[in-house]
Protein backbone atom coordinates (compact mmCIF):
# COMPACT_ATOMS: atom_id res chain seq x y z
CA UNK A 1 0.00 0.00 0.00
CA UNK A 2 1.58 3.35 -1.02
CA UNK A 3 1.75 6.59 1.03
CA UNK A 4 -1.67 7.98 -0.97
CA UNK A 5 -3.47 5.02 0.52
CA UNK A 6 -2.98 5.06 4.31
CA UNK A 7 -3.85 1.53 6.44
CA UNK A 8 -6.25 1.68 8.83
CA UNK A 9 -5.37 2.66 12.60
CA UNK A 10 -4.38 -0.37 14.41
CA UNK A 11 -6.12 -0.67 17.82
CA UNK A 12 -4.61 0.36 21.47
CA UNK A 13 -2.15 -1.45 22.91
CA UNK A 14 -2.61 -3.26 26.29
CA UNK A 15 -0.14 -1.19 29.34
CA UNK A 16 3.26 -2.33 29.59
CA UNK A 17 4.49 -3.24 32.87
CA UNK A 18 7.61 -2.18 33.06
CA UNK A 19 9.60 -5.13 33.11
CA UNK A 20 11.76 -6.38 29.93
CA UNK A 21 12.62 -9.92 29.41
CA UNK A 22 15.87 -9.43 27.44
CA UNK A 23 16.62 -12.78 25.79
CA UNK A 24 19.78 -14.16 24.70
CA UNK A 25 23.28 -12.35 24.56
CA UNK A 26 25.01 -12.61 21.41
CA UNK A 27 27.43 -10.46 19.90
CA UNK A 28 24.74 -7.90 18.68
CA UNK A 29 23.23 -7.06 22.42
CA UNK A 30 25.54 -3.90 22.52
CA UNK A 31 26.31 -1.97 25.62
CA UNK A 32 24.28 0.69 24.52
CA UNK A 33 21.33 -0.83 23.77
CA UNK A 34 21.13 -2.59 26.94
CA UNK A 35 22.04 0.23 29.23
CA UNK A 36 19.24 2.16 28.08
CA UNK A 37 16.69 -0.58 28.58
CA UNK A 38 18.06 -0.86 32.26
CA UNK A 39 18.01 2.86 32.38
CA UNK A 40 14.14 3.21 31.62
CA UNK A 41 12.53 0.15 32.60
CA UNK A 42 11.43 -1.02 35.97
CA UNK A 43 13.05 -3.93 36.14
CA UNK A 44 15.25 -5.85 33.48
CA UNK A 45 15.61 -9.39 33.14
CA UNK A 46 18.53 -11.20 30.91
CA UNK A 47 18.29 -14.89 29.96
CA UNK A 48 20.92 -16.34 28.72
CA UNK A 49 22.25 -20.21 28.80
CA UNK A 50 23.35 -20.47 32.17
CA UNK A 51 23.25 -17.37 34.83
CA UNK A 52 27.15 -17.43 34.78
CA UNK A 53 27.51 -16.93 31.34
CA UNK A 54 24.85 -14.00 31.60
CA UNK A 55 26.04 -12.56 34.52
CA UNK A 56 29.98 -12.44 32.77
CA UNK A 57 28.01 -10.64 29.47
CA UNK A 58 26.37 -8.11 31.75
CA UNK A 59 29.98 -7.85 33.47
CA UNK A 60 31.91 -7.46 29.99
CA UNK A 61 28.92 -4.78 28.98
CA UNK A 62 29.84 -2.93 32.44
CA UNK A 63 25.94 -3.20 33.62
CA UNK A 64 26.59 -5.49 36.50
CA UNK A 65 24.01 -5.78 38.68
CA UNK A 66 21.97 -3.64 36.45
CA UNK A 67 20.06 -6.79 35.59
CA UNK A 68 18.56 -10.06 37.16
CA UNK A 69 20.30 -12.54 35.50
CA UNK A 70 18.44 -16.18 34.51
CA UNK A 71 19.04 -19.18 33.10
CA UNK A 72 17.05 -19.76 29.83
CA UNK A 73 14.49 -22.45 29.19
CA UNK A 74 11.48 -22.05 27.52
CA UNK A 75 10.13 -23.15 30.82
CA UNK A 76 11.39 -21.07 33.12
CA UNK A 77 10.88 -18.02 31.05
CA UNK A 78 7.13 -18.62 30.55
CA UNK A 79 6.83 -19.17 34.38
CA UNK A 80 8.39 -16.00 34.76
CA UNK A 81 6.49 -13.81 32.29
CA UNK A 82 3.61 -11.40 33.13
CA UNK A 83 1.05 -9.64 31.10
CA UNK A 84 2.49 -6.25 29.95
CA UNK A 85 6.22 -7.36 30.13
CA UNK A 86 8.15 -7.29 27.24
CA UNK A 87 9.83 -9.97 25.71
CA UNK A 88 12.88 -9.06 23.34
CA UNK A 89 14.20 -11.71 21.11
CA UNK A 90 17.96 -11.98 20.70
CA UNK A 91 17.85 -15.36 19.43
CA UNK A 92 17.95 -16.47 15.38
CA UNK A 93 14.87 -15.83 13.57
CA UNK A 94 13.94 -19.69 13.56
CA UNK A 95 12.63 -18.66 17.29
CA UNK A 96 11.21 -15.78 17.14
CA UNK A 97 7.57 -17.21 16.20
CA UNK A 98 7.32 -19.24 19.94
CA UNK A 99 8.47 -16.40 21.68
CA UNK A 100 5.73 -14.21 19.86
CA UNK A 101 2.81 -17.10 21.35
CA UNK A 102 4.49 -16.71 24.46
CA UNK A 103 4.05 -13.18 24.71
CA UNK A 104 0.52 -13.67 23.34
CA UNK A 105 -0.79 -16.59 25.75
CA UNK A 106 0.78 -14.23 29.01
CA UNK A 107 -0.77 -11.09 27.24
CA UNK A 108 2.97 -9.56 27.23
CA UNK A 109 4.30 -7.36 23.91
CA UNK A 110 7.68 -8.45 21.92
CA UNK A 111 10.49 -6.68 20.13
CA UNK A 112 13.19 -8.28 17.59
CA UNK A 113 15.45 -7.01 14.71
CA UNK A 114 14.59 -9.67 12.42
CA UNK A 115 12.53 -9.89 8.95
CA UNK A 116 8.93 -9.96 9.27
CA UNK A 117 8.19 -13.87 8.52
CA UNK A 118 4.46 -14.80 6.69
CA UNK A 119 4.40 -16.72 9.76
CA UNK A 120 5.18 -13.81 12.17
CA UNK A 121 2.97 -11.34 10.45
CA UNK A 122 -0.19 -13.48 10.77
CA UNK A 123 0.63 -14.21 15.03
CA UNK A 124 0.82 -10.91 15.32
CA UNK A 125 -2.48 -9.99 14.02
CA UNK A 126 -3.95 -12.56 16.18
CA UNK A 127 -2.03 -10.93 18.87
CA UNK A 128 -3.59 -7.57 18.53
CA UNK A 129 -6.91 -9.06 18.56
CA UNK A 130 -6.24 -11.32 21.65
CA UNK A 131 -4.63 -9.78 23.96
CA UNK A 132 -3.66 -5.74 22.45
CA UNK A 133 -0.01 -6.88 22.31
CA UNK A 134 2.78 -4.66 20.62
CA UNK A 135 4.88 -6.92 18.10
CA UNK A 136 8.08 -4.62 17.16
CA UNK A 137 9.97 -6.19 14.35
CA UNK A 138 12.96 -4.96 12.05
CA UNK A 139 13.95 -2.17 14.65
CA UNK A 140 17.80 -3.03 14.24
CA UNK A 141 20.40 -1.73 11.81
CA UNK A 142 19.39 -3.72 8.24
CA UNK A 143 16.80 -3.88 8.71
CA UNK A 144 15.65 -1.14 11.16
CA UNK A 145 17.67 2.08 11.00
CA UNK A 146 17.71 1.88 7.06
CA UNK A 147 13.96 1.94 7.00
CA UNK A 148 14.28 5.36 8.84
CA UNK A 149 16.62 7.12 6.51
CA UNK A 150 14.17 5.55 3.25
CA UNK A 151 10.89 7.05 4.97
CA UNK A 152 12.81 10.46 5.77
CA UNK A 153 14.41 10.68 2.41
CA UNK A 154 10.98 9.97 0.29
CA UNK A 155 9.09 12.49 3.09
CA UNK A 156 12.18 15.00 1.48
CA UNK A 157 11.94 14.32 -1.73
CA UNK A 158 7.52 14.84 -1.63
CA UNK A 159 8.05 18.26 -0.38
CA UNK A 160 10.91 19.26 -2.44
CA UNK A 161 9.14 18.22 -6.40
CA UNK A 162 5.56 18.28 -4.95
CA UNK A 163 2.96 15.95 -6.10
CA UNK A 164 4.04 15.66 -9.80
CA UNK A 165 5.42 12.77 -11.60
CA UNK A 166 8.82 11.61 -11.53
CA UNK A 167 11.19 9.02 -11.86
CA UNK A 168 12.75 7.64 -9.10
CA UNK A 169 16.32 6.02 -8.13
CA UNK A 170 16.47 4.43 -5.24
CA UNK A 171 18.99 2.56 -3.67
CA UNK A 172 19.48 0.94 -0.38
CA UNK A 173 23.31 -1.19 1.10
CA UNK A 174 24.35 -2.00 4.41
CA UNK A 175 27.57 -3.87 5.41
CA UNK A 176 29.23 -5.38 7.97
CA UNK A 177 33.36 -5.33 7.19
CA UNK A 178 36.25 -5.04 8.99
CA UNK A 179 37.69 -1.83 9.89
CA UNK A 180 40.72 -3.07 8.19
CA UNK A 181 40.21 -5.25 5.50
CA UNK A 182 41.78 -8.51 5.39
CA UNK A 183 42.16 -10.75 2.04
CA UNK A 184 39.47 -12.50 2.66
CA UNK A 185 37.52 -8.64 2.86
CA UNK A 186 35.29 -10.29 5.16
CA UNK A 187 35.24 -11.41 9.33
CA UNK A 188 33.01 -13.66 10.70
CA UNK A 189 31.19 -12.42 13.39
CA UNK A 190 27.88 -14.33 13.60
CA UNK A 191 26.97 -17.92 11.83
CA UNK A 192 29.15 -19.06 9.29
CA UNK A 193 26.56 -21.26 7.29
CA UNK A 194 24.27 -18.61 7.46
CA UNK A 195 26.52 -15.90 5.81
CA UNK A 196 27.15 -18.29 3.15
CA UNK A 197 24.14 -19.94 2.65
CA UNK A 198 22.43 -16.55 2.32
CA UNK A 199 24.12 -16.14 -1.33
CA UNK A 200 21.87 -18.88 -2.23
CA UNK A 201 19.08 -17.20 -2.06
CA UNK A 202 17.67 -15.12 -5.30
CA UNK A 203 17.71 -11.81 -5.34
CA UNK A 204 14.33 -9.75 -6.72
CA UNK A 205 14.67 -6.23 -7.18
CA UNK A 206 14.01 -3.29 -9.91
CA UNK A 207 15.75 -2.28 -13.07
CA UNK A 208 15.87 -0.13 -15.38
CA UNK A 209 12.10 0.00 -15.17
CA UNK A 210 11.22 -3.69 -14.70
CA UNK A 211 11.26 -6.46 -12.11
CA UNK A 212 14.54 -8.71 -12.12
CA UNK A 213 15.47 -11.44 -10.27
CA UNK A 214 19.16 -12.43 -9.80
CA UNK A 215 19.43 -16.29 -8.81
CA UNK A 216 23.30 -15.93 -8.05
CA UNK A 217 23.01 -12.28 -5.98
CA UNK A 218 26.98 -12.05 -6.23
CA UNK A 219 26.62 -12.01 -10.09
CA UNK A 220 25.11 -8.88 -9.96
CA UNK A 221 27.91 -7.09 -7.82
CA UNK A 222 28.91 -4.02 -9.37
CA UNK A 223 31.34 -0.77 -7.35
CA UNK A 224 29.87 1.70 -5.52
CA UNK A 225 31.91 5.07 -4.18
CA UNK A 226 31.21 6.59 -1.44
CA UNK A 227 32.49 10.10 0.64
CA UNK A 228 36.15 8.74 -2.18
CA UNK A 229 35.92 4.83 -0.82
CA UNK A 230 34.90 2.23 -3.80
CA UNK A 231 33.19 -0.69 -2.43
CA UNK A 232 31.15 -3.17 -3.73
CA UNK A 233 27.22 -3.94 -3.50
CA UNK A 234 24.67 -6.18 -4.46
CA UNK A 235 21.01 -6.70 -4.49
CA UNK A 236 19.92 -9.05 -1.28
CA UNK A 237 16.46 -11.01 -0.76
CA UNK A 238 13.20 -9.14 -2.11
CA UNK A 239 12.79 -5.95 -2.16
CA UNK A 240 9.77 -5.30 -4.09
CA UNK A 241 7.91 -5.65 -0.91
CA UNK A 242 9.37 -2.39 1.12
CA UNK A 243 7.93 -0.35 -2.19
CA UNK A 244 4.67 -0.29 -0.43
CA UNK A 245 6.86 -0.26 3.19
CA UNK A 246 8.57 3.05 2.28
CA UNK A 247 5.11 4.79 1.10
CA UNK A 248 6.61 5.50 -2.80
CA UNK A 249 3.78 6.98 -4.42
CA UNK A 250 2.16 6.36 -6.89
CA UNK A 251 2.91 8.92 -9.34
CA UNK A 252 6.68 8.15 -8.94
CA UNK A 253 7.73 5.69 -11.72
CA UNK A 254 10.42 3.67 -10.53
CA UNK A 255 13.66 2.67 -12.48
CA UNK A 256 15.75 1.25 -9.67
CA UNK A 257 14.75 0.19 -6.42
CA UNK A 258 17.32 -2.22 -4.99
CA UNK A 259 18.00 -3.26 -1.07
CA UNK A 260 21.63 -4.58 -1.29
CA UNK A 261 25.03 -5.54 0.63
CA UNK A 262 27.57 -3.70 0.79
CA UNK A 263 31.48 -5.35 0.83
CA UNK A 264 35.10 -4.21 0.83
CA UNK A 265 36.56 -3.56 -2.71
CA UNK A 266 37.97 -7.06 -3.76
CA UNK A 267 35.58 -9.00 -2.31
CA UNK A 268 34.19 -10.78 -5.41
CA UNK A 269 37.63 -11.58 -6.53
CA UNK A 270 38.51 -12.81 -2.60
CA UNK A 271 35.20 -15.00 -2.92
CA UNK A 272 35.37 -16.99 -5.80
CA UNK A 273 35.67 -20.33 -3.81
CA UNK A 274 32.15 -19.64 -1.76
CA UNK A 275 30.88 -18.91 -4.72
CA UNK A 276 32.24 -22.02 -6.26
CA UNK A 277 30.90 -23.93 -3.37
CA UNK A 278 27.18 -22.29 -2.71
CA UNK A 279 26.65 -22.68 -7.10
CA UNK A 280 27.14 -26.53 -6.42
CA UNK A 281 23.43 -26.58 -4.00
CA UNK A 282 25.83 -29.51 -1.74
CA UNK A 283 24.94 -27.75 1.67
CA UNK A 284 26.95 -30.22 3.21
CA UNK A 285 29.78 -28.89 1.02
CA UNK A 286 28.73 -25.31 1.80
CA UNK A 287 28.72 -26.33 6.13
CA UNK A 288 32.09 -27.40 5.36
CA UNK A 289 33.52 -24.23 3.90
CA UNK A 290 32.04 -22.44 5.87
CA UNK A 291 33.73 -23.86 9.20
CA UNK A 292 37.03 -23.47 7.24
CA UNK A 293 36.76 -19.94 6.26
CA UNK A 294 35.52 -19.14 9.95
CA UNK A 295 38.62 -20.58 11.57
CA UNK A 296 40.51 -18.85 9.33
CA UNK A 297 38.80 -15.22 9.38
CA UNK A 298 37.46 -15.18 12.88
CA UNK A 299 36.13 -11.82 14.61
CA UNK A 300 38.86 -11.72 17.77
CA UNK A 301 38.68 -9.25 20.59
CA UNK A 302 41.07 -6.94 19.20
CA UNK A 303 39.79 -6.95 15.72
CA UNK A 304 37.72 -3.21 14.56
CA UNK A 305 34.43 -3.86 12.82
CA UNK A 306 32.73 -1.26 10.68
CA UNK A 307 29.32 -0.57 9.70
CA UNK A 308 28.98 1.48 6.54
CA UNK A 309 24.93 1.95 5.37
CA UNK A 310 24.21 4.01 1.99
CA UNK A 311 20.36 4.92 0.73
CA UNK A 312 19.98 7.57 -1.48
CA UNK A 313 16.83 8.36 -3.96
CA UNK A 314 16.52 10.19 -6.59
CA UNK A 315 14.22 12.18 -8.47
CA UNK A 316 13.97 13.13 -12.33
CA UNK A 317 10.70 14.96 -13.70
CA UNK A 318 10.49 14.75 -17.46
CA UNK A 319 11.08 18.51 -18.31
CA UNK A 320 11.33 20.05 -14.80
CA UNK A 321 13.11 19.96 -11.75
CA UNK A 322 15.19 16.79 -10.08
CA UNK A 323 15.91 16.16 -7.03
CA UNK A 324 18.67 14.19 -4.70
CA UNK A 325 18.71 12.87 -1.56
CA UNK A 326 20.87 10.66 0.43
CA UNK A 327 22.19 9.27 3.90
CA UNK A 328 25.75 7.76 4.61
CA UNK A 329 26.30 5.85 8.35
CA UNK A 330 29.87 4.98 8.71
CA UNK A 331 30.80 3.82 12.10
CA UNK A 332 33.97 1.65 13.59
CA UNK A 333 33.96 -0.43 16.58
CA UNK A 334 35.88 0.18 19.39
CA UNK A 335 36.95 -1.83 22.53
CA UNK A 336 34.11 -0.87 24.50
CA UNK A 337 31.61 -2.00 22.02
CA UNK A 338 31.68 -3.19 18.39
CA UNK A 339 29.90 -1.13 15.77
CA UNK A 340 27.26 -3.82 14.92
CA UNK A 341 25.93 -4.41 18.36
CA UNK A 342 25.80 -0.35 18.43
CA UNK A 343 23.83 -0.13 15.29
CA UNK A 344 21.76 -3.16 16.16
CA UNK A 345 20.74 -2.79 19.62
CA UNK A 346 20.43 1.10 19.63
CA UNK A 347 17.56 1.43 17.85
CA UNK A 348 15.90 -2.06 19.22
CA UNK A 349 16.48 -0.62 22.76
CA UNK A 350 14.60 2.73 22.14
CA UNK A 351 11.93 0.92 20.62
CA UNK A 352 11.33 -0.91 23.64
CA UNK A 353 11.17 2.34 25.07
CA UNK A 354 8.20 3.24 22.96
CA UNK A 355 6.63 0.52 24.04
CA UNK A 356 7.01 0.93 28.04
CA UNK A 357 5.67 4.43 27.02
CA UNK A 358 2.86 3.38 25.44
CA UNK A 359 3.26 4.82 22.30
CA UNK A 360 2.98 2.04 20.21
CA UNK A 361 0.07 0.54 18.58
CA UNK A 362 -0.78 -2.93 18.97
CA UNK A 363 -0.33 -5.54 15.86
CA UNK A 364 2.78 -5.43 13.95
CA UNK A 365 5.32 -2.56 13.58
CA UNK A 366 8.05 -2.33 11.96
CA UNK A 367 10.79 0.20 13.82
CA UNK A 368 9.24 3.37 12.93
CA UNK A 369 6.03 4.43 11.42
CA UNK A 370 6.83 7.37 8.46
CA UNK A 371 4.89 9.91 10.60
CA UNK A 372 7.07 9.02 13.76
CA UNK A 373 11.14 8.59 11.88
CA UNK A 374 12.33 12.29 12.87
CA UNK A 375 12.14 11.13 16.50
CA UNK A 376 13.87 8.05 16.37
CA UNK A 377 16.90 9.33 14.05
CA UNK A 378 17.05 12.46 16.95
CA UNK A 379 16.97 9.99 19.22
CA UNK A 380 19.70 7.91 17.54
CA UNK A 381 21.61 10.78 16.37
CA UNK A 382 21.99 11.93 19.77
CA UNK A 383 23.06 9.01 20.84
CA UNK A 384 26.36 8.91 18.41
CA UNK A 385 24.20 7.10 15.36
CA UNK A 386 24.23 10.13 12.94
CA UNK A 387 25.40 9.83 9.84
CA UNK A 388 26.15 12.53 6.46
CA UNK A 389 22.89 13.74 4.91
CA UNK A 390 23.14 15.75 1.20
CA UNK A 391 20.24 16.89 -0.26
CA UNK A 392 20.15 19.07 -3.69
CA UNK A 393 17.26 20.42 -5.90
CA UNK A 394 18.10 20.94 -9.24
CA UNK A 395 15.39 24.10 -10.91
CA UNK A 396 13.54 23.77 -13.68
CA UNK A 397 15.82 24.39 -16.99
CA UNK A 398 18.99 23.64 -15.25
CA UNK A 399 20.87 20.85 -16.82
CA UNK A 400 20.73 18.36 -13.66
Amino acid sequence: MSADHPATAAPTAAAASGTVHWIGTGLSTGRSGLSLVCERARRVVLWDRTVERGAARLAALGLAGRAEVRAFTPAALAAGVGPGDVLVSMLPATEHAPLLRLATDRAAHFACTSYVSPELAELAAEAAARTRTVVLTEAGLDPGIDHLLAHDLVARGRAALGEIPATAVFTSYCGGVPAVPNPFRYRFSWAPYGVLAALGSPARHIEAGAEATVPRPWEATRSLTLAGEDFEVYPNRDSLPFVAQYGIPDHWRLDTFVRGTLRNAGWHTAWKEVFDTVSTGDQRAVRALAGTLAARYPTTPTDRDRVVLSVALELRTPAGPSWRGSHLLDLTGDAEESAMARCVSLPLAYGVTRILAGALPAGLNRAAAPEDTGRWLAFLGAHGLRGAREETTTPSGVPA
